[in-house]
């Protein structure tokens, strides 16, 4: 497993050991050892979420104001454009982001620590989307920074305009957003 340090030192780019040969792959997509050993963090995981999505769907950016959640996340079809924003007040790269390309194809995880708002868009023709997160849903504190915030300015690599879901098309501005002190 490598890591690799984004330019917010803590959302890390996981690249796992990837065994292959003419009958498929095999890898490792989390080991509790290695990813402490590795990462220099332990985490207790506690769900599992798996999504599926067409292209031009942009899931996104949330967050749980009570409960955060850090989160392990990849795709195991298709190709997304993932998005991790600090939105902790007292943090040096507060307002922040990082992207990152996560396909079936390289394998690659986010992740993404809790005091984060999170959002991908789909490039392929479909993509199917898993994280692990570090504390449970929570829906009463779920909460949404519009995707096309102006102060943010996220450069989503998408033509045209994002498939939302309801709440995303809410979305509050990052200006107006509750954040983490």
């Amino acid at each position: 497993m490598n890591v690799i340090e984004t330019a917010i030192p803590e959302v890390l780019v996981i690249e796992p050991t990837v065994f292959g040969d003419d009958r498929g792959f095999f890898y490792e997509s989390f080991n509790q050892r290695t990813w402490k050993d590795k990462t220099g963090l332990e985490c207790d995981f506690v769900q599992d979420n798996h999504s599926k999505s067409i292209r031009g769907v942009l899931r996104g950016l949330h967050y749980q104001i009570r409960q955060p959640q850090g989160k392990l996340v990849r795709a195991v079809v298709g190709e997304v454009y993932d998005v991790a924003v600090d939105i902790r007040k007292s943090s040096p790269t507060f307002g922040k982001w990082v992207g990152a390309h996560l396909s079936a194809e390289n394998k690659k995880q986010l992740w993404i620590p809790a005091g984060f708002a999170h959002g991908f868009v789909v490039l392929s023709d479909v993509a199917e989307f898993l994280y692990r997160t570090t504390d449970y849903y929570a829906p009463e504190h779920e909460r949404c920074i519009i995707w096309n915030d102006p102060q943010l300015a996220v450069d989503w690599p998408m033509e045209g305009e994002p498939v939302l879901s309801g709440k995303d098309v809410l979305g509050t501005l990052f200006k107006d957003a509750e954040v983490y002190g």
